[in-house]
Protein backbone atom coordinates (compact mmCIF):
# COMPACT_ATOMS: atom_id res chain seq x y z
CA UNK A 1 0.00 0.00 0.00
CA UNK A 2 2.97 2.16 0.77
CA UNK A 3 3.91 4.41 -2.75
CA UNK A 4 7.01 4.70 -1.47
CA UNK A 5 7.82 0.76 -1.00
CA UNK A 6 11.32 -0.52 0.10
CA UNK A 7 12.74 -1.86 -3.14
CA UNK A 8 12.17 2.06 -5.19
CA UNK A 9 12.84 3.44 -2.24
CA UNK A 10 15.97 1.77 -1.74
CA UNK A 11 16.80 2.25 -5.52
CA UNK A 12 16.02 5.86 -6.19
CA UNK A 13 17.51 6.51 -2.57
CA UNK A 14 20.82 5.46 -4.22
CA UNK A 15 21.03 6.55 -7.80
CA UNK A 16 19.27 9.40 -7.67
CA UNK A 17 21.82 11.21 -5.46
CA UNK A 18 24.65 10.93 -8.56
CA UNK A 19 22.04 11.61 -11.18
CA UNK A 20 20.91 15.03 -10.05
CA UNK A 21 23.10 16.09 -8.08
CA UNK A 22 20.91 15.73 -5.52
CA UNK A 23 23.34 14.67 -2.37
CA UNK A 24 23.71 17.75 -0.13
CA UNK A 25 23.92 15.22 3.17
CA UNK A 26 27.82 15.98 4.48
CA UNK A 27 27.37 20.23 4.07
CA UNK A 28 24.65 22.01 3.56
CA UNK A 29 24.91 23.17 -0.22
CA UNK A 30 28.35 21.33 -0.27
CA UNK A 31 29.17 20.94 -4.32
CA UNK A 32 28.24 17.65 -5.75
CA UNK A 33 30.61 16.43 -8.42
CA UNK A 34 29.74 16.32 -11.83
CA UNK A 35 26.53 14.21 -12.91
CA UNK A 36 26.41 11.03 -15.31
CA UNK A 37 23.50 12.20 -16.92
CA UNK A 38 22.27 15.74 -17.73
CA UNK A 39 19.07 16.70 -16.38
CA UNK A 40 17.55 16.76 -19.56
CA UNK A 41 17.86 12.99 -19.52
CA UNK A 42 17.12 12.77 -16.34
CA UNK A 43 13.63 14.21 -16.10
CA UNK A 44 12.93 12.83 -19.86
CA UNK A 45 9.89 11.31 -19.28
CA UNK A 46 7.21 11.49 -16.80
CA UNK A 47 8.63 7.88 -15.36
CA UNK A 48 11.68 9.95 -14.67
CA UNK A 49 9.72 12.98 -12.78
CA UNK A 50 7.97 10.76 -11.01
CA UNK A 51 11.37 9.03 -9.23
CA UNK A 52 12.59 12.02 -9.13
CA UNK A 53 9.82 13.03 -6.81
CA UNK A 54 10.23 10.29 -4.89
CA UNK A 55 13.39 10.99 -4.44
CA UNK A 56 12.46 14.07 -2.70
CA UNK A 57 9.54 12.46 -0.35
CA UNK A 58 12.69 10.20 0.97
CA UNK A 59 13.90 12.59 2.80
CA UNK A 60 10.42 12.77 5.17
CA UNK A 61 11.19 9.36 6.30
CA UNK A 62 13.73 6.94 7.84
CA UNK A 63 15.33 7.45 11.59
CA UNK A 64 15.84 11.29 10.78
CA UNK A 65 12.68 12.00 9.16
CA UNK A 66 9.08 11.20 10.65
CA UNK A 67 10.60 7.61 10.88
CA UNK A 68 11.89 8.70 14.28
CA UNK A 69 13.74 12.09 15.21
CA UNK A 70 10.75 14.73 13.95
CA UNK A 71 8.56 13.57 16.49
CA UNK A 72 9.90 11.84 19.53
CA UNK A 73 12.39 13.55 19.96
CA UNK A 74 12.65 17.13 18.38
CA UNK A 75 8.85 17.54 19.63
CA UNK A 76 9.49 16.96 22.81
CA UNK A 77 8.78 17.71 26.17
CA UNK A 78 5.54 19.30 26.45
CA UNK A 79 2.66 19.49 28.51
CA UNK A 80 1.68 16.45 27.27
CA UNK A 81 3.97 14.12 27.09
CA UNK A 82 7.77 13.02 28.20
CA UNK A 83 10.46 11.20 26.57
CA UNK A 84 11.95 8.68 28.85
CA UNK A 85 15.50 9.62 28.27
CA UNK A 86 18.07 9.14 30.47
CA UNK A 87 18.77 12.64 30.23
CA UNK A 88 18.50 14.89 33.21
CA UNK A 89 18.99 18.44 34.68
CA UNK A 90 21.77 16.29 37.32
CA UNK A 91 23.73 15.07 34.80
CA UNK A 92 23.97 17.68 32.33
CA UNK A 93 22.26 15.61 29.75
CA UNK A 94 24.31 13.12 27.20
CA UNK A 95 24.44 16.17 24.48
CA UNK A 96 22.90 13.97 21.96
CA UNK A 97 18.90 12.78 20.32
CA UNK A 98 17.88 12.80 24.41
CA UNK A 99 19.20 16.31 24.89
CA UNK A 100 16.55 17.53 22.33
CA UNK A 101 13.33 16.26 24.96
CA UNK A 102 14.63 18.45 27.82
CA UNK A 103 15.69 21.80 25.84
CA UNK A 104 19.24 20.82 26.55
CA UNK A 105 20.68 20.36 23.39
CA UNK A 106 23.97 22.63 23.29
CA UNK A 107 25.80 24.00 19.78
CA UNK A 108 28.30 21.26 19.84
CA UNK A 109 25.52 18.53 19.46
CA UNK A 110 25.76 16.88 16.67
CA UNK A 111 22.39 15.67 16.68
CA UNK A 112 21.78 19.23 14.75
CA UNK A 113 23.85 19.09 11.65
CA UNK A 114 22.20 15.46 11.23
CA UNK A 115 18.66 16.97 10.97
CA UNK A 116 19.78 19.85 9.33
CA UNK A 117 21.62 18.30 6.32
CA UNK A 118 18.70 15.36 5.84
CA UNK A 119 16.20 18.77 5.32
CA UNK A 120 18.28 20.07 3.10
CA UNK A 121 19.33 17.35 0.68
CA UNK A 122 15.16 17.64 0.29
CA UNK A 123 15.40 21.13 -0.45
CA UNK A 124 17.54 20.51 -3.08
CA UNK A 125 15.88 17.83 -4.38
CA UNK A 126 13.13 19.63 -4.63
CA UNK A 127 14.36 22.37 -6.17
CA UNK A 128 15.83 19.80 -9.02
CA UNK A 129 12.36 18.90 -9.64
CA UNK A 130 10.71 22.60 -9.47
CA UNK A 131 13.18 24.04 -11.81
CA UNK A 132 12.97 21.05 -14.62
CA UNK A 133 9.73 19.54 -14.52
CA UNK A 134 8.08 22.81 -15.86
CA UNK A 135 10.81 22.58 -18.68
CA UNK A 136 10.17 19.18 -19.93
CA UNK A 137 8.20 19.45 -23.18
CA UNK A 138 5.65 17.30 -22.29
CA UNK A 139 4.76 19.46 -19.34
CA UNK A 140 3.11 21.97 -22.35
CA UNK A 141 3.52 19.42 -25.47
CA UNK A 142 2.68 16.43 -24.06
CA UNK A 143 -1.00 14.47 -23.84
CA UNK A 144 -3.52 15.63 -21.63
CA UNK A 145 -2.84 12.51 -19.29
CA UNK A 146 0.88 13.50 -19.34
CA UNK A 147 0.48 17.28 -18.55
CA UNK A 148 -2.11 16.26 -15.80
CA UNK A 149 0.81 13.89 -14.28
CA UNK A 150 3.55 15.95 -15.04
CA UNK A 151 1.90 19.08 -13.36
CA UNK A 152 0.68 17.00 -10.43
CA UNK A 153 4.97 16.27 -9.89
CA UNK A 154 5.28 19.87 -9.66
CA UNK A 155 2.52 20.61 -6.72
CA UNK A 156 4.01 17.42 -4.73
CA UNK A 157 7.38 19.38 -5.38
CA UNK A 158 6.28 22.60 -4.13
CA UNK A 159 4.40 21.07 -1.22
CA UNK A 160 7.27 19.11 -0.35
CA UNK A 161 9.62 21.87 -0.36
CA UNK A 162 7.38 23.86 1.66
CA UNK A 163 7.13 21.43 4.36
CA UNK A 164 10.59 21.00 4.45
CA UNK A 165 11.32 24.61 4.77
CA UNK A 166 8.44 24.97 7.58
CA UNK A 167 9.76 22.95 10.06
CA UNK A 168 13.77 23.86 9.46
CA UNK A 169 11.97 27.58 10.61
CA UNK A 170 10.37 25.88 13.30
CA UNK A 171 13.56 23.95 14.62
CA UNK A 172 15.94 26.71 13.61
CA UNK A 173 13.91 30.31 12.93
CA UNK A 174 15.86 32.14 10.57
CA UNK A 175 18.00 29.78 8.10
CA UNK A 176 19.11 30.01 4.42
CA UNK A 177 16.69 29.57 2.02
CA UNK A 178 17.89 28.20 -1.49
CA UNK A 179 15.30 28.10 -4.39
CA UNK A 180 17.46 27.25 -6.51
CA UNK A 181 19.09 23.96 -6.91
CA UNK A 182 22.92 23.87 -5.32
CA UNK A 183 24.69 23.38 -9.00
CA UNK A 184 22.70 26.83 -9.92
CA UNK A 185 23.87 28.41 -6.88
CA UNK A 186 26.61 30.91 -7.40
CA UNK A 187 27.36 31.13 -3.64
CA UNK A 188 26.65 28.36 -1.56
CA UNK A 189 27.70 29.93 1.80
CA UNK A 190 24.20 31.85 2.40
CA UNK A 191 23.02 34.05 5.25
CA UNK A 192 19.99 33.37 7.12
CA UNK A 193 17.01 34.80 5.40
CA UNK A 194 14.44 36.07 7.52
CA UNK A 195 11.44 33.74 8.51
CA UNK A 196 9.08 35.80 7.25
CA UNK A 197 10.13 35.76 3.65
CA UNK A 198 10.55 32.35 3.66
CA UNK A 199 6.92 31.80 5.13
CA UNK A 200 5.59 34.11 2.68
CA UNK A 201 7.97 32.30 0.29
CA UNK A 202 6.36 28.59 0.76
CA UNK A 203 2.78 30.13 1.00
CA UNK A 204 3.15 31.44 -2.41
CA UNK A 205 4.45 28.00 -3.63
CA UNK A 206 1.44 26.26 -2.21
CA UNK A 207 -1.27 28.55 -3.54
CA UNK A 208 0.24 27.37 -7.00
CA UNK A 209 0.72 23.42 -5.71
CA UNK A 210 -3.28 23.35 -5.04
CA UNK A 211 -4.10 24.87 -8.87
CA UNK A 212 -1.70 22.08 -10.34
CA UNK A 213 -2.79 18.96 -7.76
CA UNK A 214 -6.09 16.97 -7.86
CA UNK A 215 -7.77 16.35 -4.99
CA UNK A 216 -8.14 13.02 -3.52
CA UNK A 217 -10.60 10.59 -5.42
CA UNK A 218 -10.98 12.79 -7.96
CA UNK A 219 -11.20 10.80 -11.88
CA UNK A 220 -8.43 8.80 -12.38
CA UNK A 221 -6.71 9.58 -8.94
CA UNK A 222 -5.69 6.50 -6.83
CA UNK A 223 -6.12 6.67 -3.15
CA UNK A 224 -3.00 6.65 -1.43
CA UNK A 225 0.00 8.34 0.39
CA UNK A 226 1.19 10.72 -2.72
CA UNK A 227 0.42 14.20 -1.73
CA UNK A 228 -3.14 16.06 -3.06
CA UNK A 229 -4.99 19.38 -3.28
CA UNK A 230 -6.15 18.99 0.29
CA UNK A 231 -2.57 18.01 1.95
CA UNK A 232 -1.31 21.22 0.35
CA UNK A 233 -4.37 23.28 1.49
CA UNK A 234 -4.33 22.15 4.65
CA UNK A 235 0.08 22.61 4.89
CA UNK A 236 -0.97 26.14 3.92
CA UNK A 237 -3.47 26.73 6.91
CA UNK A 238 -1.13 25.65 8.91
CA UNK A 239 1.70 27.44 7.68
CA UNK A 240 0.10 30.76 7.62
CA UNK A 241 -1.14 30.33 11.24
CA UNK A 242 2.43 29.63 12.32
CA UNK A 243 2.76 32.97 10.11
CA UNK A 244 0.68 35.04 11.99
CA UNK A 245 1.52 33.00 15.51
CA UNK A 246 4.68 34.25 17.93
CA UNK A 247 8.13 33.11 17.52
CA UNK A 248 11.49 34.20 19.07
CA UNK A 249 12.80 36.94 16.94
CA UNK A 250 16.64 37.39 16.51
CA UNK A 251 16.47 41.20 17.40
CA UNK A 252 14.50 41.55 20.36
CA UNK A 253 15.06 38.16 21.81
CA UNK A 254 11.46 37.84 22.77
CA UNK A 255 8.54 36.46 21.49
CA UNK A 256 6.70 38.19 18.94
CA UNK A 257 3.72 37.96 16.58
CA UNK A 258 3.62 40.23 13.40
CA UNK A 259 1.27 43.23 13.19
CA UNK A 260 -0.43 41.92 10.28
CA UNK A 261 -1.32 38.61 11.58
CA UNK A 262 -4.80 38.64 10.94
CA UNK A 263 -4.00 38.20 7.06
CA UNK A 264 -2.60 34.88 7.64
CA UNK A 265 -5.59 33.93 10.00
CA UNK A 266 -7.69 34.42 6.95
CA UNK A 267 -5.73 32.49 4.86
CA UNK A 268 -5.82 29.16 7.25
CA UNK A 269 -9.62 30.11 7.52
CA UNK A 270 -9.99 30.28 3.47
CA UNK A 271 -7.87 26.87 2.90
CA UNK A 272 -9.65 25.10 5.55
CA UNK A 273 -13.34 26.12 4.38
CA UNK A 274 -12.00 24.78 1.07
CA UNK A 275 -10.97 21.44 2.27
CA UNK A 276 -14.41 21.32 4.15
CA UNK A 277 -16.57 22.25 1.08
CA UNK A 278 -15.15 19.92 -1.19
CA UNK A 279 -16.44 16.56 0.55
CA UNK A 280 -13.20 14.95 -0.52
CA UNK A 281 -12.35 14.70 3.28
CA UNK A 282 -14.55 13.63 6.50
CA UNK A 283 -13.89 12.44 10.04
CA UNK A 284 -13.61 8.73 10.31
CA UNK A 285 -16.79 8.26 12.99
CA UNK A 286 -14.80 6.14 15.08
CA UNK A 287 -11.59 7.90 16.44
CA UNK A 288 -9.86 4.49 17.71
CA UNK A 289 -10.28 3.32 13.96
CA UNK A 290 -7.99 6.09 12.20
CA UNK A 291 -5.46 4.37 14.45
CA UNK A 292 -6.06 0.25 15.27
CA UNK A 293 -7.80 -0.33 12.22
CA UNK A 294 -5.87 2.03 9.57
CA UNK A 295 -2.58 3.29 9.90
CA UNK A 296 -1.32 0.55 13.03
CA UNK A 297 -3.05 -2.03 10.12
CA UNK A 298 -0.70 -0.87 7.94
CA UNK A 299 -4.16 0.49 5.36
CA UNK A 300 -5.05 3.79 4.29
CA UNK A 301 -7.90 5.56 6.16
CA UNK A 302 -10.71 5.39 4.04
CA UNK A 303 -12.58 8.21 4.54
CA UNK A 304 -10.00 10.55 3.53
CA UNK A 305 -8.97 11.97 6.87
CA UNK A 306 -5.26 11.75 7.09
CA UNK A 307 -4.59 14.45 4.34
CA UNK A 308 -0.79 13.99 4.06
CA UNK A 309 1.21 11.13 5.80
CA UNK A 310 4.99 9.94 5.73
CA UNK A 311 4.74 6.66 3.58
CA UNK A 312 7.07 4.11 5.97
CA UNK A 313 8.78 0.90 4.64
CA UNK A 314 11.26 -1.32 3.89
CA UNK A 315 12.47 -1.97 7.14
CA UNK A 316 15.64 0.18 7.78
CA UNK A 317 16.33 3.34 8.68
CA UNK A 318 16.75 5.10 5.72
CA UNK A 319 13.34 4.70 4.30
CA UNK A 320 11.06 3.21 6.97
CA UNK A 321 10.18 4.52 10.71
CA UNK A 322 10.28 3.36 14.69
CA UNK A 323 6.46 4.41 14.78
CA UNK A 324 5.30 2.00 17.26
CA UNK A 325 8.68 1.51 18.65
CA UNK A 326 9.84 4.37 20.22
CA UNK A 327 6.33 5.05 21.52
CA UNK A 328 3.24 2.24 22.75
CA UNK A 329 3.50 -0.23 24.64
CA UNK A 330 6.31 -3.35 25.69
CA UNK A 331 5.54 -6.81 24.57
CA UNK A 332 7.60 -8.95 26.23
CA UNK A 333 10.30 -6.89 27.11
CA UNK A 334 10.69 -5.13 23.80
CA UNK A 335 9.84 -2.41 22.00
CA UNK A 336 11.75 1.44 23.51
CA UNK A 337 7.73 2.23 25.38
CA UNK A 338 10.05 5.76 25.52
CA UNK A 339 7.02 8.37 24.77
CA UNK A 340 5.53 8.74 27.99
CA UNK A 341 2.13 10.74 28.66
CA UNK A 342 2.12 12.82 31.70
CA UNK A 343 -0.29 11.76 34.36
CA UNK A 344 -1.53 15.18 34.71
CA UNK A 345 -2.17 14.92 31.18
CA UNK A 346 -4.07 11.43 31.77
CA UNK A 347 -6.29 13.24 34.34
CA UNK A 348 -7.02 16.03 32.24
CA UNK A 349 -9.40 14.25 29.94
CA UNK A 350 -13.01 13.62 30.52
CA UNK A 351 -13.63 10.00 32.17
CA UNK A 352 -15.74 9.48 29.18
CA UNK A 353 -13.81 10.77 26.34
CA UNK A 354 -12.95 7.84 24.48
CA UNK A 355 -9.41 9.34 23.03
CA UNK A 356 -8.01 8.99 26.00
CA UNK A 357 -8.18 5.13 26.17
CA UNK A 358 -6.54 4.55 22.43
CA UNK A 359 -4.17 7.89 23.24
CA UNK A 360 -2.61 6.22 26.27
CA UNK A 361 -2.01 3.05 27.56
CA UNK A 362 -1.42 1.71 31.09
CA UNK A 363 -0.58 -1.84 30.32
CA UNK A 364 2.79 -3.98 28.71
CA UNK A 365 2.04 -7.48 27.56
CA UNK A 366 4.36 -10.62 28.82
CA UNK A 367 5.82 -13.53 27.36
CA UNK A 368 2.65 -15.51 27.49
CA UNK A 369 0.42 -12.81 26.25
CA UNK A 370 -0.88 -11.72 29.29
CA UNK A 371 -1.83 -7.92 29.70
CA UNK A 372 -0.37 -6.71 33.29
CA UNK A 373 -0.08 -3.13 34.50
CA UNK A 374 2.94 -0.86 34.82
CA UNK A 375 4.76 1.56 36.60
CA UNK A 376 8.10 3.24 36.39
CA UNK A 377 9.08 6.51 38.29
CA UNK A 378 7.54 8.57 35.16
CA UNK A 379 3.94 6.91 35.93
CA UNK A 380 2.18 4.15 34.80
CA UNK A 381 1.04 6.08 30.99
CA UNK A 382 2.43 5.88 27.61
CA UNK A 383 1.47 7.96 24.51
CA UNK A 384 0.32 4.97 22.12
CA UNK A 385 -1.96 5.51 19.57
CA UNK A 386 0.79 3.13 17.60
CA UNK A 387 1.13 0.34 20.10
CA UNK A 388 2.08 -3.19 19.20
CA UNK A 389 -0.73 -5.14 20.14
CA UNK A 390 -2.47 -2.97 17.34
CA UNK A 391 -0.30 -4.06 14.76
CA UNK A 392 -1.58 -5.93 11.74
CA UNK A 393 -1.35 -6.77 8.27
CA UNK A 394 1.44 -7.64 8.97
CA UNK A 395 1.94 -8.23 12.51
CA UNK A 396 4.49 -7.11 14.32
CA UNK A 397 4.94 -10.38 16.51
CA UNK A 398 4.13 -9.49 20.00
CA UNK A 399 7.61 -11.50 21.06
CA UNK A 400 9.71 -9.87 18.24
CA UNK A 401 12.23 -7.15 18.96
CA UNK A 402 11.54 -6.22 15.35
CA UNK A 403 12.30 -1.95 15.32
CA UNK A 404 11.27 -0.53 11.78
CA UNK A 405 7.03 -1.16 11.74
CA UNK A 406 6.38 0.25 8.16
CA UNK A 407 3.50 2.05 10.40
CA UNK A 408 2.85 5.24 7.95
CA UNK A 409 3.03 8.70 10.16
CA UNK A 410 0.01 10.81 10.18
CA UNK A 411 1.39 14.46 8.91
CA UNK A 412 -2.52 16.21 8.89
CA UNK A 413 -5.69 15.12 9.85
CA UNK A 414 -9.10 16.25 9.07
CA UNK A 415 -10.03 17.14 12.46
CA UNK A 416 -7.02 19.34 12.05
CA UNK A 417 -8.18 20.88 9.20
CA UNK A 418 -11.70 21.66 11.50
CA UNK A 419 -10.10 23.02 14.28
CA UNK A 420 -7.36 25.33 12.24
CA UNK A 421 -10.77 26.68 10.70
CA UNK A 422 -12.29 26.96 14.23
CA UNK A 423 -9.26 29.13 15.56
CA UNK A 424 -8.90 31.08 12.57
CA UNK A 425 -12.41 32.02 12.67
CA UNK A 426 -12.09 32.73 16.41
CA UNK A 427 -9.67 34.90 16.08
CA UNK A 428 -10.55 37.05 12.79
CA UNK A 429 -14.94 37.26 14.21
CA UNK A 430 -13.34 37.65 17.98
CA UNK A 431 -16.05 34.86 18.90
CA UNK A 432 -17.05 31.40 17.87
CA UNK A 433 -19.29 32.01 14.79
CA UNK A 434 -21.73 29.38 14.04
CA UNK A 435 -19.59 27.76 11.72
CA UNK A 436 -16.96 27.56 14.26
CA UNK A 437 -18.85 26.15 16.68
CA UNK A 438 -19.85 23.54 14.18
CA UNK A 439 -16.17 22.78 13.27
CA UNK A 440 -15.07 22.18 17.03
CA UNK A 441 -18.17 20.14 17.51
CA UNK A 442 -17.81 17.88 14.91
CA UNK A 443 -14.51 16.97 16.41
CA UNK A 444 -15.33 16.97 19.90
CA UNK A 445 -18.83 14.83 19.29
CA UNK A 446 -16.77 11.88 17.49
CA UNK A 447 -13.93 12.29 21.04
CA UNK A 448 -16.94 10.83 22.60
CA UNK A 449 -18.21 8.00 20.13
CA UNK A 450 -20.61 10.35 18.67
CA UNK A 451 -22.87 11.34 21.89
CA UNK A 452 -23.50 14.93 21.96
CA UNK A 453 -25.06 15.09 25.60
CA UNK A 454 -21.47 13.84 27.38
CA UNK A 455 -19.43 17.02 25.06
CA UNK A 456 -20.63 19.54 27.71
CA UNK A 457 -20.45 23.05 26.78
CA UNK A 458 -18.89 24.89 24.44
CA UNK A 459 -18.28 28.20 24.93
CA UNK A 460 -19.39 31.15 22.90
CA UNK A 461 -16.81 34.51 24.02
CA UNK A 462 -13.37 34.92 22.10
CA UNK A 463 -11.54 33.69 25.54
CA UNK A 464 -13.35 31.23 26.72
CA UNK A 465 -13.56 29.55 22.61
CA UNK A 466 -9.91 29.85 22.10
CA UNK A 467 -9.32 27.57 25.11
CA UNK A 468 -11.48 25.04 24.28
CA UNK A 469 -9.75 24.50 20.89
CA UNK A 470 -6.48 24.53 22.33
CA UNK A 471 -7.81 21.97 24.84
CA UNK A 472 -9.25 20.06 22.03
CA UNK A 473 -5.83 20.16 20.09
CA UNK A 474 -4.19 18.78 22.82
CA UNK A 475 -6.93 15.47 23.65
CA UNK A 476 -7.31 15.02 19.57
CA UNK A 477 -3.57 15.17 18.86
CA UNK A 478 -1.69 13.73 21.74
CA UNK A 479 1.53 11.50 20.99
CA UNK A 480 1.37 13.25 17.17
CA UNK A 481 4.27 15.38 17.53
CA UNK A 482 1.94 19.01 17.77
CA UNK A 483 1.50 19.99 21.09
CA UNK A 484 5.21 21.81 21.44
CA UNK A 485 4.61 23.55 18.56
CA UNK A 486 0.86 24.91 18.88
CA UNK A 487 2.10 26.06 22.53
CA UNK A 488 4.86 28.28 21.16
CA UNK A 489 3.11 29.77 18.23
CA UNK A 490 0.30 30.61 21.20
CA UNK A 491 3.06 31.86 22.93
CA UNK A 492 1.74 29.56 26.01
CA UNK A 493 5.04 27.51 26.37
CA UNK A 494 6.43 28.98 29.44
CA UNK A 495 3.26 29.38 31.42
CA UNK A 496 1.79 26.28 30.71
CA UNK A 497 5.16 24.90 31.16
CA UNK A 498 5.04 26.07 34.90
CA UNK A 499 1.78 25.52 35.34
CA UNK A 500 2.21 21.70 34.40
CA UNK A 501 5.44 22.10 36.93
CA UNK A 502 3.28 22.52 39.77
CA UNK A 503 0.72 20.06 38.64
CA UNK A 504 3.48 17.15 38.31
CA UNK A 505 4.26 18.11 42.56
CA UNK A 506 0.62 18.12 43.58
CA UNK A 507 0.16 14.72 41.17
CA UNK A 508 3.13 13.50 43.26
CA UNK A 509 1.80 14.34 46.98
CA UNK A 510 -1.46 13.25 45.62
CA UNK A 511 -3.19 16.78 46.16
CA UNK A 512 -6.29 18.30 44.89
CA UNK A 513 -7.37 17.91 42.47
CA UNK A 514 -5.45 14.46 42.36
CA UNK A 515 -6.12 13.70 45.79
CA UNK A 516 -8.24 10.85 45.11
CA UNK A 517 -6.21 9.11 42.62
CA UNK A 518 -5.54 5.43 43.71
CA UNK A 519 -1.67 4.68 45.13
CA UNK A 520 -1.92 1.32 43.59
CA UNK A 521 -3.77 -0.44 41.12
CA UNK A 522 -5.75 -3.75 39.99
CA UNK A 523 -5.64 -5.85 36.99
CA UNK A 524 -6.92 -9.58 36.36
CA UNK A 525 -4.15 -11.95 36.16
CA UNK A 526 -4.32 -14.12 32.85
CA UNK A 527 -6.42 -11.54 30.59
CA UNK A 528 -4.77 -12.06 26.59
CA UNK A 529 -7.43 -9.78 25.17
CA UNK A 530 -6.66 -6.64 27.03
CA UNK A 531 -6.41 -4.86 30.50
CA UNK A 532 -8.66 -5.35 33.22
CA UNK A 533 -8.68 -2.93 36.04
CA UNK A 534 -10.93 -3.83 38.95
CA UNK A 535 -10.77 -0.25 40.80
CA UNK A 536 -11.15 2.98 39.32
CA UNK A 537 -8.75 5.87 37.71
CA UNK A 538 -10.78 7.63 39.95
CA UNK A 539 -10.82 6.39 43.90
CA UNK A 540 -8.46 5.70 46.18
CA UNK A 541 -7.48 2.03 46.45
CA UNK A 542 -8.25 -0.48 48.76
CA UNK A 543 -5.74 -2.13 51.03
CA UNK A 544 -5.46 -5.35 49.26
CA UNK A 545 -6.18 -6.70 45.67
CA UNK A 546 -9.09 -9.11 45.28
CA UNK A 547 -8.80 -12.98 44.36
CA UNK A 548 -7.55 -13.24 40.82
CA UNK A 549 -6.11 -9.70 40.49
CA UNK A 550 -2.22 -8.34 40.84
CA UNK A 551 -1.85 -4.97 42.09
CA UNK A 552 0.61 -2.66 40.54
CA UNK A 553 2.06 1.05 42.02
CA UNK A 554 0.01 3.81 40.08
CA UNK A 555 0.42 7.37 41.25
CA UNK A 556 2.81 5.54 44.13
CA UNK A 557 5.32 4.89 41.20
CA UNK A 558 6.11 8.41 40.16
CA UNK A 559 9.13 9.22 40.93
CA UNK A 560 10.05 12.60 43.00
CA UNK A 561 12.67 14.39 40.65
CA UNK A 562 10.42 14.12 37.51
CA UNK A 563 8.95 17.38 37.43
CA UNK A 564 12.39 18.74 37.58
CA UNK A 565 13.49 16.55 35.12
CA UNK A 566 10.91 17.10 32.54
CA UNK A 567 11.54 20.20 30.32
CA UNK A 568 13.89 20.23 32.57
CA UNK A 569 16.65 22.57 30.70
CA UNK A 570 13.72 25.21 29.07
CA UNK A 571 14.80 29.09 29.70
CA UNK A 572 12.29 31.36 27.83
CA UNK A 573 12.92 33.52 25.06
CA UNK A 574 16.12 31.02 23.92
CA UNK A 575 15.25 27.55 23.96
CA UNK A 576 11.94 27.74 21.92
CA UNK A 577 14.53 26.88 19.08
CA UNK A 578 17.60 24.89 18.57
CA UNK A 579 21.30 26.14 18.05
CA UNK A 580 22.62 25.57 15.04
CA UNK A 581 25.20 22.74 14.91
CA UNK A 582 29.11 22.85 15.01
CA UNK A 583 29.23 21.31 11.26
CA UNK A 584 26.57 23.97 9.74
CA UNK A 585 28.18 27.10 11.28
CA UNK A 586 32.13 25.53 10.61
CA UNK A 587 30.99 24.81 6.93
CA UNK A 588 29.07 28.50 6.20
CA UNK A 589 31.05 31.64 7.45
CA UNK A 590 27.66 33.60 6.97
CA UNK A 591 26.11 32.12 9.64
CA UNK A 592 26.52 33.55 13.28
CA UNK A 593 25.02 31.90 16.05
CA UNK A 594 22.28 33.55 18.08
CA UNK A 595 20.22 33.73 21.38
CA UNK A 596 22.30 33.28 23.82
CA UNK A 597 23.78 29.88 23.05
Amino acid sequence: MNILNSKKLAVLTGILLLTISLNSCEKFLTLSPDSAFDEAYVFGSVNDAYSAVLGAYASLSGDRGYGGRIQYYFSNDSDDSYCNASNTVAIGGDNGAKALCRYNALATNTELDAEWNIYYAGIDRTNNCIKNIPKMSLYTNGSDNEKANLKRLHGEALTLRAQFFFDIIKFWGDVPAPYIPSLDQPDLNLPATNRDSIYDHILNDLALAATLLPWRGDPGVAVDERITKGAAKALRARIALFRGGYSLRAVSKQMERPADYLKYYQIARDECNDIMLSGKHKLNPSFMAVFKDAFDAHRIEPNGEALFQVGLSGGNGVSDGRVGFIDGIRTNGNGMGSYWALPTYFYKFDSLDARRDVTIASYAINGSGQYTGIATVYGPFVMAKFRRDWHSNPVTPPNSNTAYTGISWPMIRYSDVLLMFAEAENELKQGPSAEAISAFKQVRVRGFNGDENKIGVIPSDYTGFFKAVADERMFEFGGEGLRKWDLIRWNLITPLFAETRINLEKFRLRQAPYNNVPARMYYLNGSTTGIVYYSSYYQPSQANPPAGYSSVNWASSYGNTFANDWAGSFVSNQREILPYGPQTLSSNPSLRQGYGY
